[in-house]
């Protein structure tokens, strides 16, 4: 991972040696796991170092919690996704039990999936899982959603163009 030409080492260094037991402490409380908390305090340092200008921030520790913040809320959707693809297999009888490669590539194409329908409405999100993962009509998906199927359409249109826009990021 490369180093933005606009971020000072020595500026990251001085943010991280001041304020990272305070993060460490402040996810700690959050996540109530010491582990889970040096590896989010760790991804916070790091997405810092990789993508902002850390020479403007203003006020360390607002800045650093709301970078943490989005890491735990990424975190606990994450388990979220983890939990309900592993309770939905739990169901199967034993012969169709996915193998730990299957359910590896599954779950990474779920997280994949849920990262490009990041940040659109929910019901345009349910709408597109609805058409792609159950094979709904758009009347059928409009029935049950309870909106037009003019506006099915525009979610539908939204979504794909969220999808292909991912990735080309």
């Amino acid at each position: 991972m490369a180093v933005p030409d606009h971020v000072s080492i020595h500026t990251v260094e001085s943010l991280y040696s001041d304020h990272h037991g305070w993060l460490q402490g402040w996810l700690r409380r959050k996540l109530g796991d010491t582990h889970q908390a040096a590896d989010l305090s760790h991804d916070t340092f790091l997405r810092i170092l990789t993508s902002r200008d850390v020479t403007s921030i203003r006020e360390p520790r607002t800045f650093l919690a709301t970078v943490a913040g989005g890491l735990v809320a990424n975190h606990y959707r994450r388990r979220a996704i983890e939990q309900a693809y592993l309770d939905a297999i739990s169901c199967l009888p034993e012969p169709q039990v996915p193998s730990p490669e299957h359910r590896a590539i599954v779950m990474e194409t779920l997280l994949e999936i849920d990262r490009m329908l990041d940040g659109l409405p929910p019901k345009a999100r349910r709408a597109f899982l609805l058409s792609q993962l159950e094979g709904l009509t758009y009347v059928e998906i409009a029935e049950q959603i309870g909106v037009s199927v003019s506006m099915v359409k525009q979610y539908m249109r939204r979504a794909t163009q969220q999808c292909y826009f991912s990735l080309t990021v």
